[in-house]
Parts: C-alpha cells; sequence; structure tokens
C-alpha cells in the first residue's frame, strides 16, 4: 500500500515522478532506453509511486507489469511468467516457447527496437530467481541502445552484501543507468496526514519513523491509538473483518503473490475483505494490497490452520495438474507436508528451473526434495543427490556440490551399483578440483577407472577417460592428457557422446596450447562450436576459460577475441563462475598490454564478486600486485602475500606460476633476492615441460644477476629462447608482434649496450612503469650516460590515462573529426608529429581505431 496522499498527490514523491516522466520523454523521444532501479525499505512506497506513473504516462503501448514471489523457492522468470498471463504479444510466445534468458532479452530487445515505447516494471526484485536477474542483467546491459523504459524495484534494506542482486546491481553502470531511492516521509508528511486525522503527528512520526505503510496503517484505526509494530498494527485492521472475511484473508495470505479465486474454499467474505482496502483485485484473482500485511496475517495463524489452509489450494492446484505451476505447487506441498507431491513435483519444478537458465533455483528444488527422501530407495536417492550436486556445480556452491555427489556414491555403493559409483566418482573428480582438492581429485579418477574397465560400460569408462584427461591437463602432465582424451573421445563418438567429444577436445586443445603448439586451437574451437551446437552451457564457458589460460600463459594474444566473447557468453548462459574466471585471465591480458586500469577494474570485480575460489583469487591477487609493482603506486606485497598463501600445498603450475613469476618480478623491482622465490617452481615447471614457464623465470634470474640456469633440456620458445640467446633486440620485436610492450622493454633492460637500455626506458616511460624505468635509468648512469629523459612530467602522471598535455589537446581535436592535416594546421605542427601523438594516444587508451579513442575520452572525461 503505503500511498500518502495530499491534495490527490503523492506525498514527497514530486520529484521521483518528475525524473521517472523525464525517462520517459527520454524513450519517446528516440534518445535510447533507460532503466530505472528503484530502491527503498519494504512499504516505503515504491509501488504506490510507479502506479501513479502509469496512470499518468502516456504511451503508445500498454505498460507490462510483473512482480517477482516471495515462494519459499521463486519461480524462474516469475515477473515475466506474470506479464505473459495478460500480454499475448512478444514475451507471452517467448514463454510459450520456453525461452532462456537470453532469448527472451533478445527478443524483448528485437520487440522494442520495431515498435518503440516498450515500458517494462519489473516488481521486488530482492525475490527475483536467478534466470530473471540474468534477463535483467541483459536487458541493462543494452539498454541504453533500446527505445524502452524498464522499471526495476527492490527492497534495498534486504540486499545485503552476499545477495544475488547486490552483484547485479554493482554490475549495472551508465548513463541509461538511473539509480532511485524513496526515502521515508519527513515528520512534516507524517503531521499533515496525522492532523487531517485528528491524531498527534510527532507521536505517529516517532512510531512509524515516517514508512508509508505503516502510517497508512495506523491511520486506519479508529481507536486513536498508535502501536508499536506494524504487526500490532495490520492485526487490529483485520480485526474488525467479520469471520467470513477473516477467513478470506487466511486463505489469501498463504498463496502468494495472488490467489485465483478456484483456489479460496469460501467466497463469501470476499467482498468485506476487498471493501476493507486489505484486499485488491488483480488480474487472475486477489491479493493483498501490500506484502507486510500478507506476512503479518500468514505468521499469525496457527501451524495446524496454515498447513490446513495450504492443503485446501493444494488439493484444488491438483484438480488441474496440467494448469499447475511445478514451483508453486510444491511450495504449498512442503507447507502442507504432503511427501508424495513433494517428491513427485520438485524435481519436474528442478527441471523447469533448470531448463530457463535458472540452476540455483533448481539446487534448491532438488535440495527440497532430497528433505522428504528418507523413504526413497537407495538408487532414487542417489539420482537426486547427483542431480543435485550438478546445479550447485553451475552456480558456484562447490563445497555442497562436493557432498551431494559423496553422498550419491554412499548410497551406490550400498547396493553394490559398480558402473554408477564408478561414474559418480568421475564426476565428483571434477568438482574436487573445482574446490582445490588435488589429491582428492586424483584418487577419485583411478577410483573411476578401475570400477568402469569392465564389459558394459562403454559410455561411462568415456566419461571416466575424459575426466582422468582433465585431470592430467590441470597438472599439465602432456603424454596423459592426450592418451586420455584420445581414448575418450574414440569412446564418446563410438557411442555418440557428445558431451564427452566436447571435454576431450577441450582438454587436448588446451593442453597444446600451454605447450605452444598452435594446432591446439583447432580443437578448441571445435570443441566450442560442438557444445554450442549441443546446447552444452557449462563446457562453452569451460572453452573459454581455458582459451584465457593457454594464451595467457604463452601470450598469444591473437586469441584475445576469446576474452571479451566469453565474458558475454558466459553471463548470457548465466555461469557466473565461468565468467569470473575469463575475468582473470582478461585482467592479466590487459596488464600484459600495460592497460593498467582495465587490469584492475577485472581484477578487483573478480576479487569482489566471486565465490572465494582459490585459483580466482591467485589469478586476480597476482595481477593486482603487478600492476602495483610495475606502476609503483602502491605496496604489492600485500596481495601478492595473500596470493602466496592460497598456493601453500598445491602442485599444478597454473597456481603457482602467475604467483611466482609476480612476486619474483616485485623483487627484481624492489631490488631484492629473486632466486627464493623461484627455486621451487622452477623444479615443478622443469618436471612438467612447461617451456613458457621456465622462459619466463629464467629470464627474471638474468636480470637479477645470475646467469647461470640449471640445465633442463627443454628447448625454450620465442620470444624468450632469442632474449636468453642474447638477441634482445630480435626479442622485443617478437614482443612487440605480441602487443606486449613491457616485455618488449623488459627484454631490452637487460640488453648489453646503451641503444638497448635506452629503448628499454623509453617503453617504460611511457607505460609509466616508473620503478622498472629507474632500475634502467641507474643502468645508463652507471655507464657514465648523462642525457637520460626524464620521462612523462607530473601533469602527465595526474592524467587518469597519462597523455601529456599536447596529446590531451590533440585528443580533443580527434573528438571534434578533426584530420591529422588538420589539427597540424590548428596547432603549428606537422603532420608527422600529429601522426606520431595520435599513435601514441591510441596506445595509452588500448584503442585501435580514432573513433574509439573519441569515445573512451568521452567515457573517462579526458578531454574538457
Amino acid at each position: 500500500m503505503g500511498e500518502m496522499t495530499a491534495g490527490g498527490g503523492l506525498l514527497e514523491r514530486a520529484g521521483h515522478l518528475e525524473a521517472l516522466h523525464r525517462a520517459h520523454a527520454t524513450v519517446r523521444d528516440g534518445h535510447g532506453g533507460v532503466l530505472v532501479l528503484l530502491g527503498g525499505e519494504a512499504g516505503g512506497g515504491k509501488t504506490a509511486l510507479v502506479r501513479r506513473f502509469r496512470a499518468e504516462c502516456r504511451s503508445s503501448r500498454p505498460v507490462l507489469w510483473g512482480g517477482c514471489d516471495p515462494l519459499f523457492t521463486p519461480r524462474p522468470l516469475g515477473p515475466f511468467l506474470e506479464i505473459a498471463q495478460d500480454d499475448h504479444g512478444t514475451i507471452g510466445q517467448l514463454i510459450d516457447r520456453g525461452a532462456k534468458p537470453y532469448d527472451l532479452a533478445t527478443g524483448i530487445i528485437r520487440d522494442a527496437r520495431e515498435n518503440p515505447g516498450l515500458v517494462c516494471v519489473l516488481e521486488d526484485l530482492h525475490w527475483a530467481d536467478e534466470a530473471t536477474l540474468d534477463v535483467l542483467s541483459l536487458l541493462g546491459r543494452r539498454i541504453g541502445t533500446v527505445p524502452a523504459l524498464l522499471i526495476a524495484t527492490y527492497r534495498s534494506d534486504e540486499v545485503g552484501r552476499g545477495h544475488p542482486l547486490s552483484r547485479l546491481l554493482g554490475e549495472l553502470q551508465g548513463e541509461a543507468i538511473h539509480r532511485m531511492g524513496v526515502e521515508p516521509l519527513s515528520a512534516e508528511a507524517v503531521g499533515a496526514l496525522a492532523a487531517s486525522h485528528g491524531r498527534d503527528g510527532a507521536a505517529l512520526h516517532r512510531a512509524t519513523c515516517g514508512n508509508p505503510f505503516f502510517v497508512t496503517e495506523v491511520l486506519a484505526r479508529d481507536d486513536g491509538d498508535v502501536p508499536l509494530t506494524v504487526r500490532d498494527a495490520v492485526l487490529a485492521r483485520a480485526a474488525r473483518l467479520s469471520p467470513e472475511a477473516a477467513v478470506v484473508l487466511d486463505a489469501v495470505s498463504v498463496t502468494p503473490p495472488y490467489a485465483e479465486l478456484r483456489l479460496l474454499d469460501v467466497t463469501g467474505g470476499l467482498d468485506e475483505a476487498l471493501r476493507s482496502g486489505m484486499l485488491e483485485s488483480v488480474p487472475g484473482g486477489v491479493a493483498f494490497r501490500h506484502e507486510l500485511a500478507r506476512i503479518t496475517v500468514e505468521e499469525s495463524l496457527a501451524p495446524h490452520r496454515r498447513r490446513e489452509l495450504h492443503r485446501g489450494v493444494l488439493r484444488a492446484l491438483l484438480a488441474e495438474p496440467e494448469k499447475a505451476d511445478p514451483s508453486r505447487l510444491v511450495h504449498h506441498a512442503e507447507a502442507a507436508g504432503d511427501t508424495a507431491v513433494v517428491l513427485a513435483w520438485a524435481p519436474r519444478a528442478a527441471e523447469q528451473a533448470a531448463a530457463s537458465g535458472a540452476h540455483r533455483e533448481a539446487a534448491a528444488q532438488y535440495a527440497r526434495a532430497l528433505r522428504f527422501a528418507t523413504g526413497l530407495d537407495p538408487a532414487a536417492r542417489a539420482d537426486l543427490l547427483e542431480r543435485r550436486s550438478y546445479e550447485c556445480y553451475l552456480t558456484e556452491q562447490t563445497q555442497e556440490s562436493i557432498e551431494a555427489l559423496q553422498a550419491a556414491i554412499r548410497e551406490r555403493r550400498q547396493v553394490g551399483d559398480r558402473i554408477g559409483e564408478g561414474t559418480a566418482l568421475s564426476h565428483l573428480s571434477r568438482r574436487l578440483w573445482c574446490g582445490g582438492y588435488t589429491e582428492g581429485t586424483i584418487e577419485a579418477g583411478r577410483e573411476a577407472l578401475r570400477l568402469l574397465d569392465t564389459p558394459g560400460a562403454g559410455a561411462e569408462l568415456a566419461v571416466a577417460y575424459t575426466n582422468q584427461s582433465a585431470v592430467a591437463l590441470n597438472i599439465e602432465e602432456y603424454a596423459d592428457t592426450m592418451a586420455m582424451g584420445t581414448r575418450a573421445v574414440r569412446l564418446g563418438e563410438r557411442h555418440d557422446l557428445p558431451e564427452v567429444v566436447v571435454h576431450s577436445l577441450n582438454n587436448m586443445g588446451t593442453m597444446q596450447l600451454l605447450a605452444g603448439e598452435p594446432e591446439g586451437i583447432g580443437k578448441l574451437e571445435r570443441s566450442l562450436a560442438l557444445a554450442e551446437r549441443e546446447g552444452l552451457e557449462e563446457h562453452v564457458g569451460r572453452a573459454y576459460i581455458h582459451a584465457g589460460w593457454a594464451m595467457t600463459r604463452v601470450r598469444s594474444y591473437h586469441l584475445s577475441s576469446w576474452l571479451d566473447r566469453g565474458v558475454i557468453a558466459c553471463a548470457d548462459l548465466g555461469l557466473e563462475a565461468w565468467k569470473h574466471y575469463v575475468l582473470a585471465y582478461r585482467a592479466r591480458y590487459h596488464l600484459d598490454l600495460g592497460r593498467w586500469e582495465q587490469a584492475v577494474a577485472d581484477a578487483e570485480e573478480v576479487l569482489r564478486d566471486a565465490k572465494p575460489v582459490p585459483l580466482l583469487r591467485t589469478l586476480a591477487l597476482s595481477v593486482l600486485g603487478l600492476v602495483r609493482a610495475r606502476r609503483g603506486d602502491g605496496d604489492p606485497w600485500p596481495a601478492l602475500d595473500e596470493a602466496l598463501a592460497l598456493t601453500v600445498g598445491r602442485v599444478e603450475l597454473q597456481y603457482l606460476a602467475p604467483v611466482v613469476t609476480a612476486r619474483a618480478e616485485a623483487a627484481w623491482l624492489a631490488g631484492a633476492p629473486v632466486a627464493g622465490e623461484i627455486a621451487a617452481t622452477w623444479e615443478l615447471a622443469s618436471r612438467r615441460g612447461a617451456v613458457w614457464v621456465l622462459g619466463e623465470l629464467a629470464w627474471l634470474r638474468r636480470l637479477a644477476g645470475d646467469p647461470s640456469l640449471p640445465e633442463t633440456g627443454i628447448k625454450l620458445l620465442e620470444p624468450y629462447a632469442c632474449q636468453l640467446a642474447g638477441d634482445v633486440t630480435g626479442a622485443a620485436e617478437r614482443w612487440h608482434k605480441r602487443d606486449c610492450g613491457y616485455d618488449a622493454a623488459l627484454a631490452l633492460a637487460g640488453g648489453p649496450d646503451e641503444a638497448s637500455l635506452r629503448a628499454a626506458l623509453d617503453g617504460f616511460q611511457r607505460l609509466g612503469a616508473r620503478p622498472a624505468a629507474a632500475i634502467v635509468t641507474r643502468r645508463l648512469r652507471s655507464r657514465g650516460v648523462r642525457d637520460i629523459p626524464r620521462g612523462p612530467q607530473r601533469w602527465t602522471r595526474g592524467n587518469p590515462a597519462e597523455l601529456t598535455r599536447r596529446e590531451v589537446e590533440v585528443l580533443g581535436l580527434v573528438q571534434q573529426g578533426l584530420s591529422n592535416v588538420e589539427i597540424a594546421e590548428r596547432l603549428f605542427l606537422s603532420t608527422k608529429t600529429v601522426h606520431h601523438h595520435v599513435s601514441a594516444i591510441l596506445r595509452k587508451l588500448g584503442v585501435a581505431r580514432r573513433g574509439q579513442a573519441a569515445a573512451e575520452a568521452a567515457r573517462r572525461g579526458l578531454t574538457s
């Protein structure tokens, strides 16, 4: 409710209402779309504000309106299901076809562009399911180019740091995202309302703290008293109803978000309940005017009365099972304590949720079924546990995923199901790896192969082989990765198991890329294409993750398009954990290209939003530490020490190499010993034949003045082979071809002559790498060189992109669309000089074209 009016208008909401109308005008005028995020406490008047806007807005299309459900486990795409009941246009058609979040968002965008002026309200996002948040995320990222107004409301007091909506609110940024909050009413506003009812305004404001809903409930009382709580106010109002109306109120309270008339056993008191203002008519039935009132009435019910009401609703829903929504039906079945119905319908609700991309809700539905599964046979319980484990795995609930699968293995073992146990162990090996349990991973994989290497286990054996191939990949055992993967592909193709083929091709392709074999990308591309064709979402994400891992290891940045594509694809598919891995590798990519700010942004997003997975944190912390070390603008060691602590007990190079190389470089930059940081990882990299890691460690030792390198018998890859052989200029050229300017300067820093050192200094100064520039400067001075460039001036260092004054001036003219010739005439410079300035600007901004530079300058406010 919460609609506080004075003279026909909403009290203290005129500014909010005007802002909504301005946003709508922006859409009507064809200037792009707007997403309004409207937050406030429960009862703060969000719904009243948006309803008033709907009543006043002049839209060429009906305003679409849907709300999220306060069920134990939300319905997948709940608000869009509600919209589809009234709107038989695009959303209704997409919902009928079972569209996933990406398809739904794409369809809405296409519809809005073909028929501009769409206005859509999504209420109560604090209750939103995962798929709904995915749709909003997709729409929010594109809203600036879509002629639509989206209004999303949520209770800000219920969205804590770990809430799924909190992450989304942090991600949605940009000029088209408008954030708005409704504050409690002031003492003056409450006083004016109280006076019109002959009440004490000061006492009313003290008791209600200006909450509009609470104020409304108090003023609705006839006795003139001010209750102490919302509960007291609501129950006092309900107590004035007749027994027949009270029965209706009770029945509606247990059927969120609304009750269809067919679900109400008694309708005799319905008119009275509606006239009282506690209920209202909504499309399809009746509902409480405010959720706080519904909760209050529901919580006031005696346990046996509440269960009786849920049983009545359940009977009515089961009378027409073809119309029943599985999530809603199983909500009432659990509340009614009906084991049979929960076991029959919870798996259906889980499958529906998973098909909609709401994997977190799917996991919750399987957990609900398991709470009622004590009477099931072991095989049936194992099946539910395995399904729950998979959904938890997809939603970063790693420990829950492991525990569910371990319980399933015990059930399989209890009945002597050798093949089922072996299959579950194969999956467990993968889950244990994600949780950082390397020894358990290897043990589970070996036990799975032992159980499954038997006649009749062809398909299951294929799964075991591909999982063992993945284990070998993760510890970078080349021969085992390729051998197990080859067997798995052969069995997978024989038994028509596309998932096995996809997984194995990924394993082998990634291993080849890590080993410096370019043909590995062909296997990875084939794996991705097959995963997309078969709808294997997890493996789509895995392809992007492993491309990021391999390309950042060997600096194959001609593959860099995989990173941006991967972030978008994983977000579209609701694969949050996968997206964070790709972001972590993209952070490293930005670091290697000298894009410090972008590297920090990606790394900090991983640390802020991802679950505390050790590998993710080591990757992100290593990037942060290196950025600070290279720029010299902060202490790198807290981040690098935390990263090192996360590698204790690890035997995988993908954990150790990023941390050790970062710490070794930071030590060199600080003038500290390097060898101690390197020794153990050098030995491990030698055993694994990790040529790139060996090359990087060898060069860091050389820079630190340790020319002696242990013999490994391993041929190093370029550019390291070139620069360790003394050809630092040739190595620098190879680094530049990979767009790795810092590594090129690092190669030249180890050169024997003044020209190499000067070139290194120029490279470091251009990037703002002050500690490395200082080291090279000292080396030049030790040779007697005196005319050493000082690098960027203080004004340049203070610029967000480290542009010089002249570069900012040139960039301003680029934004105006002037050519190099025109800029040269304007600034009295040669055209060649302007060309050099423009090239420097593009490099510092990390863009390839002038138009991109202009857009980046506007986004970051680099020019006046």
